[in-house]
């Protein structure tokens, strides 16, 4: 039976200002979740909570994953758990390589699923053997090579500085590479058509698709219709002022591409909020 990521009644500040005021959200593994909402709504506040940031505060509420609250996790533990998170902003690290990275995160994961607390399947099935020795440089250059072929990258990708002097579209790739080599059970894609341009997005949507499937589920985040064009959701939620104030389907994107988030805020009689400087 597929996972579900539930999130129930979540509310969260960040110093003395609220900024989750409740938020109830379903996202089925398998299935694609559109977020959508205006600046300041909370969308990336809610991807950063999921994820473990320690700089917000959880008032109330719960995130359930595996029958798990994960609030009560450490970010690793639900990274073991078969959460991942794409940023808006990936972080450059120089002089450690795409390749070197990859496989430490790889090897972070497999020496718990490798001992005794379990943890999601991912990547670890094909080499169960490696132990707590974590993957070999042979085999992970295999994996590696796998994995840039089915995204289309260029394998030279792997052995420059990981984001140093990437483009936006670089740097998103690279996300979904991460992705593709740990193998996530659910995804929160945090704007990831941020800063790209159309044929970039193209590319980084066509990488999603190609990982998209019954065992991996997707949160995607974005505020704009464009995305939604290529990453095709099931699901739709409308996320304002801290809250999930509207679910469909895929024709909710549509509306508020012809009538934008004014048209919605209407629509619902919600007060007008402010957007953030």
């Amino acid at each position: 039976m597929a996972e579900k990521l539930e999130i129930r009644n979540l509310l969260v500040k960040i110093e003395d200002k609220e900024i989750l005021k409740g938020v109830t959200l379903t996202v089925e593994q398998g299935q694609v979740h559109a977020l959508m909402g205006p600046n300041g709504s909370g969308k990336s506040t809610l991807a950063y909570v999921i994820a473990g940031h320690p700089g917000y505060q959880v008032v109330e509420g719960e995130v359930v994953w595996k029958g798990q609250n994960v609030l009560e996790l450490s970010a690793d533990e639900r990274s073991r758990l078969g959460l991942f998170l794409a940023f808006q902003y990936p972080v450059s690290i120089p002089g450690v390589t795409v390749a070197n990275f990859l496989r430490t995160a790889l090897n972070a994961r497999r020496k718990v699923e490798n001992g005794a607390s379990g943890g999601s399947s991912g990547p670890l099935v094909a080499t169960q053997a490696a132990g707590k020795k974590g993957i070999s440089i042979p085999e992970f250059r295999k994996l590696l090579i796998a994995k840039m072929k089915m995204l289309k990258m260029d394998p030279a990708f792997a052995g420059r500085y990981l984001n140093e002097g990437f483009s936006g579209g670089e740097k998103k790739r690279n996300e979904i590479l991460q992705m593709a080599v740990l193998e996530p059970e659910m995804a929160i894609l945090d704007e990831t058509d941020s800063g790209l341009d159309i044929d970039a997005l193209k590319l980084v949507a066509e990488g999603v698709n190609t990982l998209l499937g019954p065992n991996m589920g997707a949160l995607v985040i974005t505020h704009y219709q464009r995305l939604l064009n290529y990453i095709k959701p099931h699901v739709v939620s409308i996320m304002y002022d801290g809250r999930i104030v509207l679910t469909g389907g895929p024709e909710l994107a549509l509306e508020l591409e012809e009538g934008g988030y004014e048209s919605i805020r209407k629509r619902l009689g919600l007060p007008s909020v402010a957007e953030p400087a």
